[in-house]
């Protein structure tokens, strides 16, 4: 047999030596199942470094920068900068035109600093600075009144404010003294104030990576994340502020400085972690930390790149003619000369050159295989990085309960410019492991420059949009005061209510209901109850046992012809639904006491006759107005022949509510309705009720209160939108407390808040959509969504996609704040009604502390977020001598109005 030759013999060292190449290049290649694996352990890091407990332990920092919007490009105006760099101090004057931050004029100069500052007294550095900004300001001829300023501290701090840093420590070849622990831009605008500079106000404080995140936001493109891929490595990323537990804001979003590059210091990155990447860290100034920034910073990616090759030719698997000492020495290779082997078309005659300039003598082979470990190198950088925005991009994506995320990415630094096929690799990778999000990477300019501009530009049109804001709600936003004055407006009115001489002219009519009792626990029987309201209506068989209450139901419809037609028409509806539900239930042949929901403003005069003194929500059936209510019943039964109707009590919602608590819980003595409408009625001593004859014992009083403030006394705190919504209304000038607290209004109020701020440009770039224009289009449950899922869920979308509304993120943040100080201001003054309420009854009753029970109903009480706590909160305030416990009522109307029958029936008993 021919003998074998060299070059295919099992044993040639040509082979022996590419698959010793061939493992150093699997080791630089991580398998995409790792990369998955790597993704979920960041998510995890990051969700740590958000929490308040977790944070302390957390590998990712995650600080929260307090930049919580990005350009809109409407930003106009001069902005300074100055920037700390290595060994300089970088200063610019940025004059943006509202032009969509398309053409920014821009000056800049750039200052040595003597080494001696960076390791000297922290003043002297500060004052360095400040110097540096008296000169440029004196070179540019600037003469403006003030300038802002945004201040790039490339240092780990600890942000409180968007103005306010303590610096932690620093790294880079600083060591100035007396700073760490000190807040830096109080410093510095000390320092500024020295040279007289007192019109320049540092006003933000940022690092590059979130310069380079808002230098990419043009108008119409904003850009929620930045990546920078330099010496160091660090990424930034627009969060939902509710999951910011380190920080107070609660709304919007808000920029996070993840600091990533300390990942996998607690180990977890250890099997994917070569032998090179451990000889690298344990060169460097701060072993065991920053392990993912060593992996992929190109501040080691040569460094990386020597170890390779220095391994690689102690195996003799290349430049075997050449002693290799050369490569024992840190920073002969750089990351500059990694990315030019790998670049460039001519990249074998530079690896040749490079080589060769260290005294080797490298063959072609040779230069091959140190291009492809190049390679190899930098293409693990890039698909690291690209692992760590897939988990950024999911992050984000999860967080906004978004099916698919579209976002920009702003990315800048040193191997993105550098390597051709960095990009390439970042897309195709971040695809691979974030399939439901879309990134477009922009190239970044000058991001710690012009981007440090955009955030201090921002910074300032926040703020002027703040102040104009702030003055528009003003005269929602109650005082303590306001709140005291109007608790005592109300007790005032409930006295007059309550006089006979008064009464008459009371805004708060007081109505005895000749309810006397609440339940005991003794009522036995089967009661029918009707619950009339609005355009539906019910009747109930309840049961009530010594076991409990059941009951069974029927809802009716009351078509509009019927409501808004006669009297006659719409109680012979309501006996024909009796009937029929009777029938149901088998129950023509019985007669049992009913209990009547009748929930419009009425003037009792017994338990079962009440004057019907005018009709609300929409009903406006003739004849009816000033007729007895249960006697309009009564005759509508005798036409239909239906002879077993015994109607025992009429009461309103807000005493059937109180009944239905009443009988869980002996304390329970008022009654609440927060929705459509709202009202409110309590136990009062019969000796104060002047409308009723006897001194003995209680009476249920319905207040009525919604109409209190018609008499004018509540004009004060009335609003142009309030007056705008009332004048609105079927009833202008009726029901003021009711149009300020009730569901039926809320979303009124918000709507023209929302238009007056459209027209002040503060919203929607000053143009809303026709549709706002429409009355009631924005529902008062749209406050509630609103504020309860936070702004990024797809239920607000739909909301602000049914409106027709093109509102930005910052939109929607404005939209909730006007939300929430709508239904607060509402919760307030229910909570001070209420105080009048609790207050009177525990002077009543001669005690130090009063303990009672508010059985209470209504979507806006039950379905809002913040309402029932803001309320209850405002009463501890309000009436600290009450311990109040709030019942949400379960039927109140329904199963209320038959334990009113079955109390009355337990009164008049044997």
């Amino acid at each position: 047999l021919p003998q074998a030759s060299p070059a295919l013999c099992p044993c040639a060292p040509g082979l022996m030596h590419y698959h010793q190449v061939q493992r150093a290049l699997r080791a630089l290649t991580i398998p995409l199942e790792r990369l998955h694996i790597m993704k979920g352990h960041m998510m995890q890091a990051m969700r740590r470094g958000l929490g308040r407990h977790t944070h302390s332990q957390a590998t990712l920092k995650m600080l929260p920068t307090y930049i919580c919007a990005t350009p809109d490009g409407t930003e106009k105006g001069d902005f300074l900068v100055v920037e700390l760099c290595q060994s300089q101090v970088r200063t610019l004057l940025v004059t943006l035109f509202g032009d969509g931050n398309l053409s920014p004029q821009m000056r800049h100069k750039t200052f040595d600093m003597p080494e001696d500052i960076m390791q000297g007294e922290g003043e002297a550095l500060f004052d360095f600075i400040a110097q540096c900004l008296s000169q440029f300001l004196a070179d540019t001829n600037s003469s403006l009144d003030h300038l802002p300023l945004g201040f790039v501290f490339p240092f780990s701090c600890r942000q409180t404010e968007l103005k306010k840093a303590e610096l932690i420590s620093w790294s880079k070849g600083f060591s100035c003294r007396d700073v760490e622990g000190k807040d830096v831009v109080q410093l510095l605008q000390s320092a500024i104030n020295k040279q007289e500079l007192s019109h320049v106000e540092v006003v933000a404080l940022m690092n590059d990576t979130v310069g380079t995140m808002m230098t990419c936001s043009t108008e119409g493109r904003p850009c929620e994340v930045a990546l920078v891929a330099d010496k160091g490595s660090n990424c930034c990323f627009m969060a939902e502020a509710h999951l910011v537990e380190t920080a107070e804001e609660t709304s919007g979003r808000m920029c996070i400085n993840t600091e990533w590059g300390r990942f996998g210091d607690d180990g977890i990155l250890s099997d994917i972690l070569t032998t090179y990447d451990e000889c690298v860290d344990e060169e460097s100034s701060s072993p065991g930390e920053k392990r993912f920034e060593k992996m992929v910073g190109s501040l080691y990616l040569g460094e990386i790149a020597r170890h390779v090759l220095f391994s690689l030719a102690t195996e003799k698997a290349l430049l075997t003619g050449s002693s290799v000492d050369v490569l024992r020495e840190k920073g002969v290779l750089t990351t500059h000369q990694v990315l030019e082997i790998i670049n460039n078309e001519e990249g074998m005659a530079l690896t040749k050159r490079a080589l060769e300039a260290l005294g080797l003598q490298p063959n072609e082979l040779d230069c091959s295989r140190v291009q492809q470990i190049c390679r190899a190198v930098v293409s693990r950088a890039a698909t690291l990085y690209a692992t760590g925005l897939a988990a950024v991009l999911s992050y984000m994506c999860q967080s906004r309960d978004m099916d698919q995320l579209l976002v920009n990415v702003g990315v800048d630094g040193e191997l993105y410019q550098g390597h051709t096929r960095f990009e390439e690799i970042l897309q195709s990778v971040t695809k691979l492991l974030a399939p439901e999000c879309v990134a477009t990477l922009l190239p970044s300019r000058d991001g710690s420059g012009r981007g440090a501009a955009m955030v201090t530009a921002v910074a300032v049109r926040l703020e002027a949009q703040r102040r104009e804001v702030a003055e528009l709600l003003a005269p929602l936003r109650l005082k303590h005061e306001d709140l005291v004055q109007v608790q005592a407006l109300m007790r005032q009115e409930m006295e007059l209510g309550l006089n006979q001489e008064t009464h008459a002219n009371a805004s708060v009519r007081m109505l005895p209901t000749y309810v006397c009792h609440t339940p005991d626990g003794t009522e036995l029987g089967e009661f029918l109850a009707l619950d009339l309201g609005g355009t539906n209506f019910r009747v109930l068989v309840v049961h009530v046992t010594k076991d409990g209450i059941r009951m069974a139901s029927e809802i009716y419809a009351i078509p509009t012809a019927i409501m808004q037609g006669t009297g006659e028409a719409l109680f012979d509806h309501i006996i024909d639904c009796i009937m029929d539900f009777q029938e149901k239930q088998d129950l023509m042949t019985h007669t049992l006491p009913l209990g009547f929901t009748f929930s419009f403003p009425c003037q009792q005069v017994g338990l079962d006759k009440a004057l019907l003194l005018t009709w609300t929500k929409g009903f406006s059936a003739s004849g009816c107005v000033g007729k007895d209510v249960v006697q309009l019943l009564r005759e509508a039964a005798e036409r239909k022949h239906h002879a077993g109707l015994k109607v025992v009590a009429l009461v309103n919602d807000t005493v059937g509510t109180m009944m239905s608590c009443g009988y869980e819980d002996p304390k329970c003595e008022i009654g609440l309705i927060v929705g459509t409408g709202t009202n409110a009625c309590y136990m009062e001593e019969m000796r104060n009720v002047g409308t009723v004859e006897g001194d003995e014992g209680r009476m249920c009083i319905n207040m009525e209160w919604g109409a209190f403030g018609d008499n004018g006394c509540l004009d004060h705190i009335f609003t142009s939108f309030d007056r705008v919504v009332d004048d609105q209304t079927i009833n202008p000038g009726k029901q003021r407390f009711e149009k300020l607290i009730s569901g039926m209004y809320l979303g009124e109020i918000v709507r023209h808040i929302l238009l007056a701020m459209a027209d002040k440009e503060l919203l929607f770039h000053g143009n809303p959509s026709p549709k706002l224009y429409t009355k009631d289009i924005f529902k008062t449950k749209f406050l509630s969504t609103i504020e309860l899922n936070g702004l990024a869920l797809r239920q607000i979308r739909q909301i602000l996609q049914d409106l027709e509304l093109n509102a930005s993120f910052e939109d929607s943040v404005l939209m909730r704040e006007v939300c929430h100080t709508v239904s607060m201001r509402a919760a307030q003054l229910c909570a001070a009604g209420m105080a009048a309420v609790v207050e009177k009854m525990r002077e009543n009753r001669g005690l130090d502390k009063l303990s009672v029970t508010v059985g209470v109903d209504g979507t806006l009480y039950k379905l809002h977020p913040n309402f029932s706590h803001c309320l209850q909160k405002t009463l501890r305030d309000l009436a600290p001598n009450c311990i109040v416990s709030f019942m949400p009522s379960e039927d109140g109307s329904g199963k209320g109005a038959a334990l009113v029958a079955a109390v009355a029936c337990r009164a008049t008993g044997p």
